[in-house]
């Protein structure tokens, strides 16, 4: 299994900052974007001022190349006329909404709270009017809103898929001879394309926490784990990243990661933005000043991996913190950053593609081979047909599951090496490939994880460094569902679940806790949480970066399509994948510039960027990347 181009130098467009395949079409959409909104009629072009050339690379937070602005609200409009006006003016790109406020009567004014939440409708809210049934309230009145709902933003930027049917009523009152709105939800309500037009996907960075295991050597306490927030385009983008990083992790993520950065930490200076040479300079407050060398240096990691992922169009050359007083704390340089500090333990170096060929044999590729070589060690000989297989991050491990699906060995990638007896063997029946084990999957600290499936359900399993008897996981959330494939993330603190219920497959995300001590740990994984709840037939599905998956699925009633997920449920804005025919398995690399292999029906298929489809092996099965 697997926007703004708020100012800052060197900043992106409005794709995603993970989504790097197809960059320039997502520049593109966001200016038409843009374009479409004032010719909607929901904003207008500022009449006044100097014309700004667009420069890929601005210098300042106030600058952006659109501005969309609200239009103030216009004397004796009625309150059907008011509501959709002030809806439009919340998709203005002014910071304090100025313009959407002129809309709310002064005790609105003082108690609305519009970054409370974020309701994502499907289509943009549709205003019902509605007299007030209180007679005595002559000048009431009260419009309705509905659609329908298919996500939120909390205040805490996190986002959630959640699909219901929307509806919430705003009421108005003539005030100074103008109708004008009294009580309204909190929050924004927004459709689809305004959200996307309006919003970023911004990964912020925290360290993975092991708990009970942090004390054992493997546990690399360095490793940094991608926390995905929407944060607005055009408004201070990357103060905005460092102010939800200094706020701490999103709830899910919470129990599993910690921040370098002192409790209270805040930005003793209000606007960020990277100078001539790239660096960037952040003032903070007295809570980060006594810590100590290292500790500031994991805080300026933490700060270096958000910001580079918000200004992926310029790498950050360095990342400076200081007191209030511009005195230097600390500094990390790119260098020392990507050497230091792993975004995905076991991941640093270019890893190989691998799958079993005709002849049973475990084969690799590079990236520019045109032909597969088999694998050093009992793999590679062919005398153990396989089912599937998963490689150590560390390319030196690999482990396979029997043809028929019952036994899970592991041996080392070396020559002369045996292949020894079973690791595990299952308790389903033989040769069913809906029962029986898993394709095992490694993650980053050398832990190999598999799942054991039969008939009355699934156990999930874990061999700590790929050897030793086997701990089950409990995953309280399943239920009576079944495991049906899993794929654990590098960071050994998410993991990708592929759930079998009724007949229908979905692709859920969970959070590995670790309690217990060293020496008897208690794993269990927590909150699983849907990723792609539009698919409701997922085939396969692999980890294509910190906080995204490709994945294989089909709609009710549609045809199999193969997409990027992010790990908060949302849709990537990476390039539309080209189709493939009968995928049955999919392989990506953390490495995004890596390509895509995949089981089709057409052999196995890889996937370059920026390109097409090419068929590198007729027959062969399992395709994956080391994890």
């Amino acid at each position: 299994m697997d926007t703004e181009r708020g100012g800052e130098h060197g900043e992106g467009t409005g794709s995603r900052p993970r989504a790097r395949r197809g960059a320039g079409p997502a520049r593109k959409f966001l200016l038409l974007g843009c374009a479409a909104a004032l010719l909607a009629g929901c904003a207008s072009m500022p009449d006044g001022g100097e014309v700004t050339s667009v420069d890929q690379s601005p210098r300042s937070e106030g600058e952006s190349q659109v501005r969309v602005y609200g239009v103030p609200p216009q004397d004796g409009a009625q309150p059907t006329n008011i509501v959709r006006s002030f809806l439009d003016a919340t998709t203005s790109d002014e910071a304090d909404f100025r313009t959407a406020t002129q809309y709310l009567a002064k005790s609105a004014k003082r108690t609305w709270r519009p970054f409370q939440a974020t309701n994502v409708l499907q289509e943009r809210p549709k205003a019902e009017p509605k007299l007030q049934p209180n007679r005595e309230d002559a000048n009431g009145y009260t419009v309705t809103l509905s659609g329908s709902q298919v996500a939120t933003v909390d205040d805490s930027h996190a986002y959630t898929p959640e699909e219901k049917p929307y509806r919430r009523t705003i009421h108005l009152i003539k005030e100074g001879g103008q109708w004008r709105i009294d009580r309204l939800p909190n929050g924004l309500v927004l459709g689809l394309s305004d959200f996307q037009r309006i919003y970023r996907s911004v990964n912020k960075y925290y360290f993975a926490s092991y708990n009970s295991e942090s004390q054992e050597p493997k546990a690399n306490r360095n490793a940094l784990v991608a926390d995905p927030v929407y944060l607005r385009q055009r408004i201070k983008p990357i103060t905005a990243s460092v102010e939800a990083l200094l706020s701490g992790p999103t709830d899910w993520l919470n129990q599993v990661t910690t921040s370098a950065f002192p409790s209270g930490t805040r930005l003793a200076a209000s606007d960020l933005a990277l100078d001539d040479s790239n660096a960037l300079h952040v003032k903070l407050s007295k809570q980060a000043v006594s810590t100590d060398t290292a500790q500031c240096k994991r805080m300026a990691a933490q700060l270096f991996f958000t910001v580079q992922d918000m200004t992926q169009a310029s790498k950050v050359s360095e990342v400076e913190l200081q007191d209030d007083s511009d005195n230097s704390l600390c500094a990390l340089s790119q260098e020392q950053a990507e050497r230091d500090f792993a975004l995905s333990p076991g991941t640093g170096r270019a890893a190989n593609e691998y799958f079993i060929d005709a002849g049973h044999k475990v084969v690799a590729m590079s990236d520019s081979a045109t032909e597969p070589t088999p694998v050093r060690g009992p793999f590679g000989t062919g005398h153990t047909p396989l089912r599937s297989i998963a490689i150590s991050h560390g390319e030196d491990t690999a482990a396979g599951v029997s043809s028929n699906g019952r036994s899970l060995y592991v041996a080392a990638m070396e020559d002369d090496i045996k292949r020894g007896e079973p690791l595990l063997t299952s308790t389903g029946p033989a040769n069913d490939a809906d029962s029986g084990l898993t394709a095992p999957s490694w993650d980053g600290l050398g832990d190999l994880w598999i799942a054991d499936r039969d008939a009355h359900g699934s156990r999930l399993l874990r061999m700590r460094e790929g050897k030793g008897d086997p701990e089950e996981v409990a995953v309280p959330g399943l239920g009576g569902r079944r495991i049906k494939a899993i794929k654990v993330a590098a960071d050994g603190i998410r993991i990708a679940v592929l759930v079998e219920d009724k007949g229908r497959t979905t692709l859920q995300l969970g959070r590995v806790e670790r309690t217990g001590s060293s020496a008897h740990p208690v794993l269990s994984v927590q909150e699983l949480r849907p990723i792609a709840p539009q698919l409701e037939d997922v085939v396969a599905a692999s980890w294509a970066g910190g906080s995204r998956l490709v994945v294989v699925g089909r709609e009710s009633g549609g045809v199999q399509q193969m997409q990027f997920m992010e790990t908060d449920g949302s849709a990537s804005n990476a390039k539309t994948l080209p189709g493939v025919n009968g995928v049955k398995a999919v392989a990506a690399s953390e490495d995004d510039a890596r390509p895509l292999i995949a089981d089709a029906t057409e052999g196995i298929v890889r996937l370059p960027l920026d390109s097409n489809w090419k068929t590198v092996a007729k027959d062969g099965t399992a395709p994956v990347y080391p994890g």
